[in-house]
């Protein structure tokens, strides 16, 4: 069996600010070669959030633009990745890219997500669990580069970007810079 995972805090970018948010921590596990788990945990006043309502899982475009939790996993820093976007809805959207920003394309070659989310008045919580069998773009037997972030939406309006790393200047999540993660593939005894 595969295993190599971590847990840590999502950091807010500089130029963003967020009243209804106190912490977003991030647990995320490759359990197995081509599987990752991800756990995104939000604490604050989540009536302070505009959350669209969850409604049956399904893939939709443009996930960022509201709240919206991210995971983008590359092979190889600054080369291709995928991007993997999961809404309060529970709708998600699965993209990849050949390089920084490029040739984007949706993946149709894993299953959908298993998507589960609880909230609560001062937490909410979002369960992700990845196949990623069908992607050549992510060899089971190599270390994977991960960045992962939160794009956030008040009642306000007023949006917040969260990410484990940010790069200078504006926020970027597809900046190499984010993939601050490695997950390597380790067989545990």
């Amino acid at each position: 069996m595969y295993s190599a995972g971590m847990r840590g805090a999502l950091k807010l970018h500089p130029s963003s600010s967020c009243a209804a948010v106190n912490r977003i921590e991030v647990q995320v596990t490759r359990h197995e070669p081509r599987h990752l788990i991800l756990h995104y945990y939000v604490s604050g006043q989540t009536d302070g959030l505009r959350f669209a309502p969850a409604s049956q899982p399904a893939r939709a475009d443009k996930l960022w633009q509201r709240c919206c939790f991210e995971a983008f996993v590359s092979a190889s820093p600054g080369e291709a990745y995928c991007e993997f976007n999961f809404a309060p809805s529970l709708k998600w959207a699965a993209y990849s890219f050949e390089s920084y920003r490029s040739k984007m394309r949706e993946i149709l070659e894993i299953a959908p997500p298993r998507i589960e989310a609880s909230l609560a008045k001062t937490s909410y919580r979002m369960h992700v669990a990845l196949e990623l069998e069908g992607l050549s773009v992510l060899p089971a037997d190599v270390t994977w580069h991960v960045g992962l972030s939160a794009v956030i939406e008040e009642t306000s309006g007023r949006m917040s970007y969260w990410a484990l790393a940010h790069p200078p200047g504006e926020a970027d999540f597809h900046h190499v810079n984010c993939f601050a993660l490695k997950l390597h593939p380790r067989i545990s005894a």
